[in-house]
């Protein structure tokens, strides 16, 4: 999933359910029929979700296979909330309970390869191996959602803005950190300009102070979204930067700062994620701005 700048988005609280039922229903929505329609209404910038709602709803876009192959309480444990939580949210877009909403993503999943569970390794003796095999596991889910659904016109769009820029600052904090390094090190070895906003001594936003219209941002930000990136894209965006980012959901806080984005989901195994399918996407991006800079 991709997009362009998408409008603030319109509140709706928690305490009652059939309250936030209406107000979806007042902005044009009708009660989701399939997974797809579900994915369009939540990545639509009209709704906005409380804390814990909102931790749902990135859980559901991320894990689809794990919420059609889980009990509520396996799918409340893994989005870190309780299950009247994922009642509450079910309720909402008109459901009556959990186990209802849930046949959306049981009809999305039906003769699907059910990513979720795909990187559980067998059993194995070897507390080391097992965790290694699951955590190869992980990455090879992660790499097999960019062949099921990659948005090449998104992935264009980036290489043209990042390949027209006069110089690339390369954003990303925590867990992003690995990917936005070796980006930065790949561009600089093909002689592409660039600035790693690292944070040195918490100097990011003297780091960023300097961009102009005529650079670009490439940004990196994975859920919890709890970071300092957003603030520093907000400041590319105040100084009319072109911005292209790598996150994994529409409920990201870049999405709605920057010109396109790009969908990429991590699988976990074991509480530690892959950055697998980052890292390939965003050799990519490399590769394709030094061919576009070259050719």
């Amino acid at each position: 999933m991709s997009g362009a700048r998408t409008s603030p988005s319109r509140a709706a609280g928690e305490s009652a359910p059939r309250k936030q039922s209406r107000s979806l229903a007042a902005l044009g929505y009708t009660k989701p029929q399939t997974y797809e329609e579900l994915r369009a209404v939540l990545s639509s910038g009209t709704v906005h979700f409380p804390k814990r709602l909102r931790q749902v709803a990135i859980f559901l876009w991320q894990h689809p296979s794990d919420v059609a192959l889980g009990t509520i309480a396996q799918v409340a444990d893994q989005a870190g909330v309780q299950p009247s939580t994922l009642v509450r949210f079910a309720q909402i877009f008109g459901y009556a309970g959990f186990s209802d909403f849930q046949g959306l993503f049981k009809d999305h999943m039906k003769g699907s390869w059910p990513e979720g569970r795909s990187h559980e390794p067998a059993a194995e003796p070897n507390a080391n191996l097992h965790f290694l095999n699951g955590m190869v596991g992980a990455s090879q889910a992660s790499l097999s959602r960019i062949g099921n659904g990659f948005d090449i016109d998104s992935f264009e769009k980036m290489v043209e803005l990042l390949a027209s820029a006069e110089l690339i600052y390369v954003i990303g904090s925590k867990r992003a950190f690995p990917v936005t390094t070796y980006l930065s090190l790949t561009l600089s070895q093909q002689g592409v300009r660039n600035v790693l906003v690292d944070n040195a001594g918490s100097t990011a936003i003297d780091q960023v102070g300097c961009i102009t219209p005529r650079d670009a941002v490439l940004a990196v930000s994975f859920s919890p979204y709890n970071s300092i990136t957003p603030d520093l894209v907000a400041v590319a965006h105040e100084r009319k930067a072109r911005i292209v980012t790598i996150t994994d959901s529409t409920f990201s806080p870049l999405v709605k700062l920057s010109d396109t984005w790009l969908e990429v989901v991590e699988s976990d195994f074991a509480g530690f994620r892959s950055l697998a399918a980052s890292l390939a996407v965003g050799m990519a991006l490399a590769h394709g701005v030094v061919a576009r800079r070259t050719g």
